[in-house]
């Protein structure tokens, strides 16, 4: 009726209400719904409410339906005399229309009535409709008769609807409780909480998404814990108010309490404001007058046992801060309670991890944002928008660089630079190396190194920041310890506070505006007079304070490479640096590293002629660490100072140690790239020094070990002259590392290596090939005097071999105790290996890199712990087949011929695989494998249902693999016209290498998933079910009860628009019926030729009833539009039974993989429950999936960033020298 519901269009209003309230003043005005509306507006929802009452006959006033049309939600109180109100039923009735013509939401609350009467209109609402008809009745003025006829039915029909939508029974509930409810209903229904104003956040929706899943999740018996950790300005505080904001009205009650840390240390009372407000938060019984902090605590216990509350405690710094504000009590298991602080190991120190039943705890680490995103977030802050301004790229995207990831130096710099012209972007890194950008965010940072528990861990912190990132853990801890630090406990301390990480080489990492903290801490003790420092690290500041004779008592470690003075650094900055941690050269300094660089340039003519004095090192009376490379020294040795624990004189110009160099505090000493013939003259006793570095020194011999008893590290790499190492090494019986790699005139090893015990790592590559070729033997000849030893019957056999065995040459045996032992490059055969290394039950890693094996030597089978193995460049090697179940990385790299690899059956997981440049492989079991369709067994393709596909059968195909094409620069292969390509190329560090094999038709296998593409427009006839574009849904027949869902076959064609080139293999699958998804992105790729279209058909496999009759899934693919136009024009889905009852089924082989659709899929399953099925999951590092999940087509796939919910099956490569780093692109991922 119009009188109901139409508003003159200037008279209409936009929303200015949370809800309308329409109820019976004479029943519930006084009471339920005063306090219903006074819960409302105590929430901030607002509310109309009607101070006056109509009578009975009267027409709704205008400003009611104004009301009405500009809320959001009504909440209709039905009570006894509702209906006896023609008002209340007009009400009503607009009600209703407006939740059909907009969003408006409704909740029927029944008051003191039962749903039926209402729906009904049976006992006061049957007898309120009857009066209003008898009324109507004596109307004499016929249209207003009629139109009272039309009114009742619209009530009648409004009383019956509203009963029928979901509502809320107050019928013998507390009112309190209830309205409580009500409110906490509305809200959620209302999103309330996305209209406050909640952080702008980039880069961060992997973890929003991760945090929201633990809030969501089912309440275990007991309360949940989680600790989000990270530096400094990282986004700790920003994420956990975003995550409150959103997720508070789930709650019962919840609190925030935020920048605890700073509070306590500025307040002497705080903890105790902290608790009160926590408290006055959730325990809703008006204003507190306790005093007393014990009385607080134990309040605040009572509300979380009996109550599901979220609270958050931002920026603690102190265990105790969180045993005073939640308790030590048990929880209510509704509970969850986040922390956040820079502190990774305080969480599991607070006392409610001792009670009986503790909370669970969870973890969440924030490492900062990807390369894709810092560029977003600075330009964010100094745009205003998500890209550079054109003509600001270069800089924009240089500048982001220098913040690593860090989203407060981001928005520090974006900020400084918002509106500003291209010329001051470019003196941007002139602006970084002052003090001016640092101030801020060092503030921010410095928190973290204030709060250390020590002196000790400060003066580490600055130690590691000025000198030793990127050096060895254990060496470092090693140097430092004889300096007077405790290394063990303060490494944890700062690793705990996330100022340092250790990397998966054991060196130690620090974030580059952490580092620059540290050094500013250093520069602050003296700002303009460098030798009043404790630390001197710039090598112009270095050589300047040597030349002038400036050295005093307060310099601790100076650092002076005169090579370093040559590097001029980019546009004014040398500490630009990629997003991932700066790592030093490891080799530089004290030799904690082996050397892997190659013979340094000369000096530039600016500085050759330098000679420093050794006068000016005589009042450094207090130096520990000193680095003097490449630097010409006159004068007496003796002046060296005695305090020296770590010396390092690359380029040493004597052909020997000086005997007057003091020495005998010395810890590392490294000499590398000297012109060092002998390493003294003569030997004198040096019981401190543990690591000795002589490196691409020209050593002819070495020796007096003897001299040397504290030796853990010698490393002699590339002593391209050395002949003869003494026999007395064998007598360093704390020698846990010896490197003699590319010795090339190191005919013979010194047989007391065997006396060396404790010894964990030998490095022998590049070595006498006939040396170690008779060692190999000899570990045979022992086996059999062993086994001789106890067998009677070979006596005599053993008796001969022991004399033969004897009278050679003392032979080389190497000490059980080996972890690690490298022979790469040794030119050693398969016949060149003993039969059996068991002898060596300790070791874990294995290299034979560069050998011209042609499969696994046997006795590696028989290395019972063997976690990593390097069969890399390997020319001939054919096969890798079984090797140790233990191993967890396998490196196969540039194996031209390497065909296929294979594990034992007992292995619990594949590992890690490299097989890089490998072109020829074809299978990774449990992986991956490829196929030529014409060498498959046509039982095969019958059960994937692969049929009337003869037409594509002699088409020749290019494949490459999307693994291989990690390492790609977009530098096409072209093949004869009218085939299928798909490419890859290969940068190496010095090389460019491209390749190419073209096969017949392929199958390709992963994950349960058989794949083929080929040249076409359609998709083939016998896929049952059609659809044009890039989605389908489909309901799965229901058929007989013997026949079960074995499979789907997913058919569509990839049309190529535009300058589109590259179409990927990317589906998403979803049973909606049973909520489960998987998110496929295929092994391979395919390049666009000759203007064809392209068709790919997958069979999935299915054999865990993951998909039953009845079962409603649809299915995506991914169009590429960003690489110019790769559309979906068509796809087809068809599903598969098992029809047959065959004895062997054809597909067990496949069906034996661990890792399928309906095997172990665990480790690929996201923090949502979908699968993300990639193989890189296999092979990449955990930066590739951040920047994978947070790219755009991702996004829009899955919708919303996942991310993975438990570790990566396999670590990293980490040994022979391979540094990798990538980028992802969108289409591929590249390695620089």
């Amino acid at each position: 009726m119009a009188i109901l519901t139409e508003l003159r269009e200037e008279e209409e209003q936009a929303i200015t209400y949370d809800v309308f309230l329409s109820f019976r003043g004479k029943d519930t005005r006084l009471g339920f719904v005063d306090h219903l509306y006074q819960a409302l507006l105590n929430e901030n929802i607002s509310t109309f409410f009607d101070e006056h009452e109509v009578e009975t006959g009267e027409e709704l006033k205008p400003e009611l339906a104004k009301a009405i049309k500009s809320s959001r939600a009504s909440i209709i109180v039905l009570s006894k005399n509702y209906a006896s109100s023609t008002w209340c039923l007009d009400e009503l009735v607009m009600i209703l229309e407006q939740r059909k013509t907009s969003n408006h939401i409704v909740i029927p609350v029944f008051y003191n009535v039962e749903p039926t009467h209402v729906r009904k209109q049976e006992s006061t609402f049957g007898d309120a409709l009857f009066e209003h008809k008898r009324r109507m009745g004596t109307e004499k003025d016929e249209e207003k008769k009629i139109q009272g006829a039309c009114k009742l039915e619209m009530w009648t029909n409004g009383l019956t609807e509203v009963a029928d939508l979901k509502g809320k029974d107050a019928n013998g509930r507390r009112e309190t409780v209830f309205i409580e409810e009500l409110v906490k209903e509305i809200g959620s229904r209302l999103k309330l909480h996305t209209q406050t104003n909640l952080p702008h956040l980039i880069g961060m929706d992997a973890s929003i998404h991760t945090i929201s899943s633990w809030l969501k999740s089912p309440s275990s018996k007991t309360a949940q814990i989680l600790t989000i950790w990270g530096m400094a300005g990282i986004g700790k505080t920003t994420l956990a108010k975003y995550i409150y904001k959103s997720h508070c009205h789930e709650f019962e009650r919840s609190s925030f309490v935020d920048d605890i840390e700073r509070k306590c240390v500025e307040q002497t009372y705080a903890i105790f404001d902290l608790q009160k407000q926590l408290l006055g938060d959730i325990h809703r019984k008006g204003i507190l007058k306790e005093h007393n902090v014990d009385v607080c605590t134990s309040k605040i216990e009572k509300v979380l046992s009996k109550n599901p509350t979220l609270v958050v405690l931002d920026g603690v710094d102190n265990f105790e801060q969180v045993d005073v504000l939640i308790g030590t009590k048990h929880f209510h298991h509704g509970c969850k309670i986040i922390i956040t602080t820079k502190d990774g190991s305080l969480t599991e120190k607070c006392s409610v991890f001792r009670i009986k039943f503790p909370p669970k705890h969870t973890k969440h680490a924030l490492y900062g944002l990807s390369s894709t995103e810092s560029l977003r977030l600075l330009c964010w802050h100094a745009f205003g928008g998500y890209e550079p301004k054109a003509g600001y790229e270069e800089e924009a995207t240089r500048a982001s660089k220098y913040c690593g990831g860090h989203p407060l130096a981001l928005k520090v710099l974006g900020s400084s630079l918002y509106n500003e012209d291209v010329a001051t972007w470019s003196d941007t890194y002139d602006m970084l190396e002052t003090r001016e950008f640092h101030t801020h965010v060092h503030k921010v940072l410095q928190v973290s190194f204030d709060s250390l528990p020590s002196e000790n861990c400060k003066e580490l912190f600055k130690h590691i920041a000025c000198f030793f990132v990127g050096k060895d853990r254990e060496a470092t801890e090693t140097l430092l310890k004889e300096c007077g630090i405790r290394t063990s406990y303060g490494i944890t301390k700062l690793i705990d506070r996330c100022l340092l990480t250790v990397g998966r080489n054991n060196e130690l990492q620090m974030h580059q505006l952490l580092q620059d903290m540290g050094g500013d801490l250093v520069h602050q003790e003296s700002p303009v007079k460098p030798w009043k420092r404790s630390r001197v690290w710039n090598h112009e500041e270095s050589l300047n304070l040597l030349k002038e004779n400036k050295g005093t008592t307060k310099i601790q470690g100076l650092v002076l490479d005169m090579k370093m003075l040559e590097k001029k650094p980019l546009h004014g900055l040398s500490k630009v640096v990629e997003p991932e941690f700066k790592n030093n050269d490891p080799n530089m300094i004290f030799g904690l590293g082996p050397s892997t660089r190659s013979a340094l340039k000369s000096p530039s003519s600016h500085h050759k002629n330098f000679e420093l004095s050794t006068n000016a090192l005589i009042t450094m009376d207090k130096l520990y660490l000193l680095q003097l490379n490449h630097v010409k020294l006159k004068g007496s040795y003796k002046n060296f100072p005695k305090s020296l624990k770590g010396l390092s004189l690359h380029g040493f110009h004597l052909k020997y140690i000086p005997s007057d160099l003091a020495m005998e505090n010395l810890v590392a000493l490294d000499m590398s790239y000297s012109n060092l013939t002998e390493f003294w003259k003569k030997p004198k006793h040096l019981g401190s020094l543990k690591i000795l570095n002589l490196s691409y020194c020209k050593l002819t011999r070495i020796g007096g070990f003897s001299c040397l008893p504290s030796l853990e590290r010698l490393i002699l790499r590339r002593c391209y002259c050395l002949v003869n190492v003494c026999e007395s090494i064998g007598g360093c019986d704390g020698l846990v590392l010896l490197d003699m790699s590319y010795c090339k005139k190191l005919a013979k090893l010194p047989s007391s290596i065997s006396n060396l015990k404790n010894l964990k790592t030998l490095s022998l590559d590049g070595m006498d090939a006939s040396e170690l070729e008779m060692w190999m033997k000899n570990m045979d000849i022992r086996k059999v005097l062993r086994e001789g030893s106890v067998c009677r019957k070979s006596r005599a056999s053993s008796s001969s071999t022991t004399e033969s065995f004897s009278k050679s040459p003392k032979s080389l045996s190497l000490p059980p105790s080996l972890v690690t032992l490298s022979l790469g490059s040794n030119n050693l055969f398969n016949e060149s290996f003993p039969k059996d290394f068991s002898s060596m039950s300790m070791l874990k890693r294995l290299n034979l890199n560069g050998n011209p094996i042609d499969s696994l030597p046997d006795c590696v089978r028989s290395l019972s712990r063997l976690e990593e193995l390097n069969v890399g460049s390997c020319s001939k090697l054919k096969s890798v087949l079984c090797p140790p179940p233990t191993l967890k990385r396998l490196f196969t790299h540039n194996c031209d011929l390497l065909v296929k690899i294979t594990f034992p059956e007992e292995i619990s997981a594949p590992p890690f695989v490299n097989y890089y440049e490998s072109v020829s492989i074809n299978e990774v079991q449990g992986i991956i494998k490829l196929q030529a369709i014409a060498q498959i067994d046509d039982q095969i393709l019958d059960s994937l249902g692969w049929t009337n596909l003869q037409h594509v059968k002699d088409q020749k195909v290019t494949i490459w693999d999307s693994y291989i094409w990690n390492r790609a620069k977009k530098l096409p292969v072209q093949v004869f016209p009218l085939s299928l390509s798909i490419y890859f190329t290969i940068t190496q560090q010095y090389s460019l290498n491209s390749y190419k094999v073209i096969f017949g038709w392929q199958m390709f296998y992963e994950f349960g998933i058989f794949s083929t593409c080929f040249l076409g427009k359609l998709v083939p006839n016998w896929l049952a079910h059609k659809s044009i574009g890039s989605s389908i849904s489909f309901t799965m027949p229901s058929t007989s009860l013997n026949r079960r869902i074995v499979g789907i076959n997913i058919c569509f064609v990839h049309k190529f628009s535009g300058t589109g080139m590259i179409s990927s293999l990317r589906t998403r699958v979803h049973n909606v019926t049973k909520k489960q998804t998987w998110i496929y992105y295929g092994y391979i790729f395919a390049f666009r030729e000759a203007g064809e279209d392209l068709v790919w058909l997958s069979h999935w496999m299915f054999g865990n009833n993951e998909f039953e009759n009845g079962d409603e899934f649809s299915v995506t693919i991914v169009e590429e539009e960003e690489d110019g136009g790769v559309i979906v024009s068509e796809c087809a889905v068809s599903p598969m039974y098992n029809d047959t009852d065959n004895e062997e089924d054809p597909l067990s082989y496949y069906k034996s993989w661990k890792h399928i659709i309906g095997g172990d899929l665990s480790a690929f399953q996201l923090t949502s429950g979908d699968y993300f099925l990639n193989h890189d999951r296999f092979f990449q590092p955990p930066h590739i999936f951040k920047e994978l999940f947070e790219h755009k087509t991702t996004r829009n796939l899955v919708g919303y960033t996942p991310q993975y919910r438990g570790k990566l099956i396999t670590l990293l490569p980490f040994h022979y020298g391979y540094k990798w780093k990538y980028r992802y692109t969108g289409k591929c991922r590249q390695v620089h």
